[in-house]
């Protein structure tokens, strides 16, 4: 076994901390991440040249808002919660107790690497778990931070972080967990379930897909295409969440083209501008460009080989069984589809199904609904992009093809505990009619469960 692999060893099955203690680590965890705010610029800056303004709302304060939600509620999520008896049971108090599950493995990816690593870490830690982070190869500087922000703060027995490459990854899903979860592709994910299944480990796959943005003719464009640019083009693209592609109106597509095209200029300038994300390696670049070049470009289609970046790209009407449609773009490439009746937009949509997530732009709340309705996928918003995960009262996560499991705020708290349930029966009253020997009980048991139903 590895230098990094013999870390899990020491790693307790379960937490022994009181709520106040687990508190008290996160006010830690805070005061660190504060503390270390240039680093983490630094960092993200070397892997993936993000801007500041980019990292600290999309990373450090989503963290610091969720550290903050678990410091002020975690008492009351833990007490057991009291929840109505049954008259069978009379006279007794039942209870839901919220308990950890024990040792719990997360796999984190590149793409938002110091957010996605801390966040599922610190809400499986407040529920009382122990925790091993797996943090990704592909972004070394940040996961070095990560480690050493998580080791300074926290003794190796309650959570430790190993780094490595996919075949440590795989060393570990070989090792008895008591929960799995794991952000990342829909490749690795089946992997991921896979070795989860050989122990019955219970996990969480948060994946991705093709997210549809569906353009009705009835919308006010400059706005609609404000953020969408946004959305989509934030990180280079690499968000689970960003629009895939456009299914537009084909009236008003011309107009959304130019509109687009007016707003990515305004965004990021005319040519490749120096601050802006780049993408992670090779690899993805190579695979991004091919897509590029194999489709009809409307706009962009500037890249800089050296730097890795991608000037933002509108391709046109791209054939729905070509290889940019079968699987998540995860760039800053934004193919666009026409319609004119729904059924249209069926046959796109349902080519790739259960998408992480789904937007539509419409000022007709009557097709807007019919939209949110007619297709499954994780959550959306209407008349706007990806804003659906900065309220950590919505849950986030998927459905079928983009995952399984809800995180964020409470959610994150529910998914990391098991629910036990509690019956406190009373000794004072005894009903017999339970009891064996059964003779001219079944009538009257009939009668009374009728009445319960």
């Amino acid at each position: 076994m590895s230098k990094e692999l013999q870390k899990i060893e020491n790693i307790q099955n379960k937490s022994k901390l009181s709520v106040s203690e687990r508190i008290n680590y996160l006010h830690k965890l805070k005061k660190e991440i504060i503390n270390n705010e240039e680093n983490i610029y630094s960092a993200l800056k070397k892997d993936l040249n993000k801007p500041k303004f980019e990292v600290y709302t999309s990373e450090i304060g989503f963290l610091l808002n969720e550290i903050k939600l678990f410091i002020k509620h975690l008492n009351k999520w833990s007490k057991p919660r009291k929840v109505k008896s049954s008259i069978i049971n009379f006279p007794s108090n039942d209870f839901v107790y919220s308990e950890p599950y024990g040792k719990v493995l997360i796999i984190s990816p590149w793409n938002y690497p110091f957010q996605l690593a801390i966040l599922p870490v610190l809400s499986a830690f407040s529920c009382g778990n122990t925790v091993v982070l797996k943090p990704s190869e592909h972004t070394p500087e940040t996961s070095k931070l990560v480690n050493k922000i998580i080791s300074k703060i926290f003794p190796s027995y309650l959570i430790c972080v190993v780094e490595g490459n996919y075949k440590v990854a795989s060393k570990l899903l070989k090792s008895k967990w008591d929960y799995i979860f794991f952000t990342g592709s829909v490749r690795v994910g089946k992997i991921v379930a896979a070795e989860a299944a050989k122990q019955l480990t219970p996990h969480t796959l948060e994946l991705g897909g093709k997210s549809p943005c569906i353009i009705d003719k009835k919308i006010n464009l400059k706005t609609a295409c404000k953020r969408i640019v946004w959305g989509k083009f934030m990180n280079a693209g690499q968000t689970c969440v960003a629009p895939d592609y456009i299914l537009v109106h084909k009236s008003i597509k011309s107009s959304l083209v130019k509109e687009l095209s007016k707003r990515i200029e305004f965004t990021f300038g005319k040519n490749l501008s120096a601050n802006t994300t780049k993408i992670v390696n090779k690899e993805n670049f190579n695979r991004l460009i091919n897509l590029i070049n194999a489709n009809k470009i409307l706009f962009g289609g500037d890249y800089d080989s050296n730097k890795r970046k991608i000037y933002p790209t509108i391709i046109d009407e791209p054939n729905i069984k070509s290889e940019i449609m079968q699987s998540e773009i995860f760039g800053p490439i934004l193919p666009i589809f026409s319609f004119e009746k729904v059924s249209e937009i069926d046959k796109i949509i349902l080519s790739n199904p259960d998408p992480l997530a789904l937007y539509v732009f419409s000022n007709d709340k009557e097709f807007s609904e019919n939209i949110i309705r007619r297709y499954r996928f994780g959550g959306g918003v209407v008349n706007d992009t990806i804003i659906h995960l900065t309220n950590p009262n919505l849950p986030f996560g998927g459905i079928g093809n983009s995952g399984y499991g809800s995180y964020h705020g409470k959610s994150s708290f529910d998914l990391f505990t098991h629910k036990k349930s509690i019956v406190k029966r009373k000794m004072w009253l005894e009903n017999n009619l339970r009891y064996a020997p059964y003779k001219n009980k079944l009538n009257l048991i009939k009668k009374i469960l009728k009445y319960l139903s």
